[in-house]
């Protein structure tokens, strides 16, 4: 089972970045995704979540209204997070992360697969 995240890089404040969640080794359109992030000196937070399905997604307070959340599991077996309006706040390693339980949830604890994580950097 691997998960990979992509995409990352450096921004300016106000612009756009489009992250990627690709998997292997699994059949990804069973699996729950959330994104995830680390951010210097914080503890990883909770960012977005979307249904095996894609009928359902729940985006954190945080970014709710900037960043939307979205899957293809027909083409490319990925899901992706869209990040408009990037703040330098939002500066952090993104990863992404699958559920083999149905649920919607923001508990780090919950994701059993991890990716490894790709860097925002927003500057001011």
């Amino acid at each position: 089972v691997q998960l990979q995240a992509s995409g990352g890089g450096l921004a300016q404040a106000g612009a756009s970045l489009k992250l990627s969640c690709a998997a292997s080794g699994f059949r990804f359109a069973d699996y729950d995704i959330g994104w995830f992030r680390l951010a210097p000196g914080k503890e990883r937070e909770f960012v977005a979540y979307i249904r095996w399905n894609g009928y359902i997604t729940y985006i954190a307070d945080s970014v709710k209204g900037r960043f939307a959340i979205a899957r293809d599991n027909a083409k490319r077996n990925a899901v992706y997070l869209q990040m408009n309006s990037l703040k330098p706040e939002d500066t952090a390693v993104y990863y992404c992360a699958a559920r083999t339980v149905p649920g919607a949830s923001t508990i780090e604890a919950q994701y059993d697969y991890w990716g490894q994580g790709t860097l925002v950097t927003v500057s001011s």
